[in-house]
């Protein structure tokens, strides 16, 4: 079943310089393994295109159910020399989180995927 990231993940995103890096959550443990299959640097790329200029960087962070992305060359130089509307990055996040991703049904069956004090 194909759904966005936002109906399985959180995500925040910020900048360091030139870079936009953004973090994305499970709600629920069993959801990261999916996260890591489907969530690739070269869909990240895709998903950015026009907007992310440089490589895409993909760092794991297992006891997290986290992933780390870094966009390099995305924020127009950044910060007080970029003319972009957002060039801190504060809305990278979001925008990754409308990325649909295939995900097994029966996790979707599950009682419930609000994030979980797991």
């Amino acid at each position: 079943m194909r759904v966005k990231l936002a109906e399985i993940a959180f995500a925040r995103s910020g900048d360091k310089g030139d870079t936009a890096n953004i973090g994305l959550i499970a709600f629920r443990p069993s959801v990261y393994p999916i996260l890591v299959q489907e969530v690739t640097e070269e869909r990240v790329k895709l998903h950015f295109e026009g907007i992310c200029n440089g490589e895409v960087e993909r760092f794991e962070l297992p006891n997290l159910h986290a992933l780390n992305f870094l966009l390099h060359n995305s924020l127009g130089g950044g910060g007080t020399v970029s003319l972009m509307l957002d060039a801190q990055g504060k809305t990278f996040a979001t925008a990754l989180l409308r990325m649909e991703i295939d995900v097994p049904e029966d996790l979707l069956e599950t009682p419930s995927l609000e994030p979980s004090p797991e």
